[in-house]
């Protein structure tokens, strides 16, 4: 099994081998086609098990499928990764960036604990992809310096350690805030009763992986 054999496009592949990678891990050739289809994805998968290359190189690639922006005025947020920590955060968004860096697409990454104006600065230029948060997310609305209503890609990462941390309340703000009509990408080492729930009212007939 190679990359170029699940489907991803050439510019994808290219960053994928300048980063070493070859060989797909098992979550990644189960993970990348089904999101390349459209389809919501609920993901058993530990950290180290190669699940970030497994949503990002095929998010990149639907919202290259799917780009009307014209080049005029400020490029809609179109993708949401949420996170629990600013460490993870800061991780999915190198891969955002390593894994992008042929596609004309602009990513950033929002987190607490950091000034917000640079981050204001880099979100009302337009932005397709945010990683980010669930606390410094609603402070950026909360400011007016994100909009969330063209999402068309919401991944909830490490779910259950959001849920752990107690940022439930956060998440369901978040959701209330974004398209009902989008795909979504659910990601946990566990599924507890809580995941189930929360999948359950987010996810529609998801694959599982």
């Amino acid at each position: 099994m190679s990359f170029e054999s699940l489907g991803l496009m050439a510019e994808l592949h290219r960053a994928v081998s300048e980063k070493g990678y070859n060989t797909p891990t098992p979550i990644q050739t189960q993970a990348i086609p089904t999101v390349l289809q459209g389809r919501d994805l609920m993901g058993g998968a530990q950290t180290g098990t190669g699940k970030t290359a497994g949503f990002t190189l095929p998010l990149l690639q639907r919202l290259m499928e799917t780009d009307t922006h014209n080049g005029k005025g400020r490029r809609p947020l179109r993708a949401l990764v949420l996170t629990p920590t600013r460490e993870l955060a800061a991780q999915v968004a190198d891969s955002v960036r390593e894994y992008g860096r042929y596609l004309p697409l602009r990513s950033t990454v929002v987190f607490g604990g950091v000034s917000i104006n640079p981050q204001k600065m880099k979100l009302i230029k337009g932005v397709d992809i945010l990683v980010a948060t669930p606390g410094r997310l609603l402070d950026h609305v909360g400011q007016r310096s994100v909009d969330l209503s063209n999402i068309d890609i919401l991944v909830l990462d490490e779910a259950d350690r959001m849920l752990d941390m107690g940022f439930i309340h956060d998440i369901k703000k978040v959701l209330a805030l974004v398209p009902e009509k989008k795909q979504t990408l659910l990601f946990s080492a566990t599924f507890s009763d809580d995941i189930k729930k929360l999948a359950n009212g987010l996810l529609k007939n998801p694959a599982l992986v």
